[in-house]
């Protein structure tokens, strides 16, 4: 049996769909009941197993509150780099898009903006660095 082989673009489209679910809140069953889908197929979405289409893809733009263009932002990271293209889009490393789709994720950056001041935002980052720099 042949392998699937994923299309990069399926699987950006579908990790941005995961994290603007998760974000909202929203289960997979949720946002199936809301698309006309199971949640099987949310899950085949958000893996990229499965290509959205367009007209999908704007009812998942209605349901998530976002502009359709959403789900491509991650696709300039992949694109060359352009004169008219901001360096933090084009040296955003994927690791950063993988992390942001995750629960941890969310929960940082959800947390992240609430902190009311940049100077308690500025202590936050150090901490977690010095979290992240301990030799236990």
């Amino acid at each position: 049996m042949k392998t699937k082989i994923l299309h990069p673009t399926d699987k950006n489209v579908g990790s941005r769909v995961r994290s603007r679910r998760m974000a909202l809140g929203m289960s997979q069953t949720d946002l199936g009941d809301a698309l006309g889908v199971t949640f099987q197929q949310i899950q085949k979405y958000e893996k990229g197993t499965n290509r959205i289409g367009a007209g999908r893809l704007h009812r998942l733009a209605e349901v998530l509150k976002v502009d359709p263009a959403f789900f491509f932002e991650g696709e300039m990271v992949q694109t060359a780099h352009t004169s008219s293209s901001p360096d933090y889009l084009t040296d955003s490393p994927d690791y950063l898009t993988e992390f942001l789709a995750t629960s941890e994720g969310i929960a940082l950056m959800n947390a992240f903006r609430s902190v009311p001041t940049a100077k308690l935002r500025r202590n936050v980052i150090a901490l977690v660095q010095a979290l992240a720099d301990r030799d236990d």
